[in-house]
């Protein structure tokens, strides 16, 4: 049976609301969720902090249907960059399960694909896309593990929203062929969630295939926590020894002996 995971429930401080709606998604059958929370360094007053306390929420989490076991929440950090200067993997962001980038030109959409070290790299559904999507950094990011991320919230409030969405959407399906995409919903509100199948075929109405739609809720979203949990874990040590160099009268001494085979050819002859 699959796993239904939704990775963009918009934080709230309001602390009743977060759980009408985390309940709402665990009686949808989604047996995971990502609190989103969302940092625009534009804006003043802005800074990453420490994310928030989980088990804090509830006493005891809700059932999610159809399973015997509580939905999981986690914690998601998504940085709204306009400048280079804006991303920095601090010590700050690697307390978040999941770190994702809203890069604001093609230039930082390129950096986003093929350095950053996130998780989720996200489109804009609420304006026109301001650039193209080549090829190079797309794929560049797939091989990486990093995925791109379509939040339907926003088409399903407004026309010309939906109609924004539905094109980048397209316009992304047509360069990444519908791999590593993911669809989530950026719900502030309980009733602004659909169910998983619901949102699978949403995906068909992006452009991807019945395959690629469910995935979308479903193996590309674990595939992307996994990234994330890579990300946070994995260290890698690299061990260099400096080769010691040869003093001058021990130089001399090797050329004045030669190579022990051709001494042994001079012995014998």
């Amino acid at each position: 049976m699959a796993v239904f995971i939704d990775l963009n429930i918009s934080y709230t401080a309001d602390k009743k609301r977060l759980q009408n709606i985390i309940e709402t998604a665990a009686h949808l059958g989604y047996s995971t969720v990502a609190i989103n929370h969302v940092v625009d360094f534009q804006q003043k007053k802005q800074e990453i902090g420490k994310p928030q306390c989980i088990s804090d929420l509830f006493e005891q989490f809700p059932i999610v249907q159809g399973k015997s076991r509580p939905i999981k929440v986690l914690n998601r950090l998504t940085v709204v960059v306009s400048e280079a200067s804006h991303f920095r993997t601090t010590n700050e962001v690697k307390l978040y399960d999941i770190v994702a980038v809203f890069p604001k030109t093609e230039k930082l959409f390129h950096a986003a694909c093929m350095t950053y070290d996130v998780d989720i790299i996200c489109i804009a559904v609420t304006e026109k896309q301001p650039f193209f999507f080549k090829r190079p950094p797309v794929n560049g990011a797939i091989e990486r593990g990093v995925f791109f991320e379509i939040s339907y919230v926003a088409a399903i409030k407004d026309s010309t929203m939906r109609r924004y969405t539905i094109s980048n959407a397209h316009s992304l399906m047509e360069t990444s062929k519908g791999k590593n995409v993911i669809v989530s919903s950026g719900a502030e509100k309980p009733l602004e969630l659909r169910g998983p199948y619901d949102i699978a075929n949403l995906g068909l109405l992006f452009g991807l295939s019945e395959g690629d739609a469910k995935a979308a809720v479903s193996t590309n979203c674990r595939a992307a926590l996994l990234h994330g949990e890579t990300r946070k874990t994995a260290l890698g040590i690299i061990h260099t020894v400096k080769k010691p160099q040869p003093t001058a009268k021990r130089q001399e001494e090797e050329e004045e002996e030669g190579p022990a085979v051709k001494r042994a050819k001079t012995e014998a002859m």
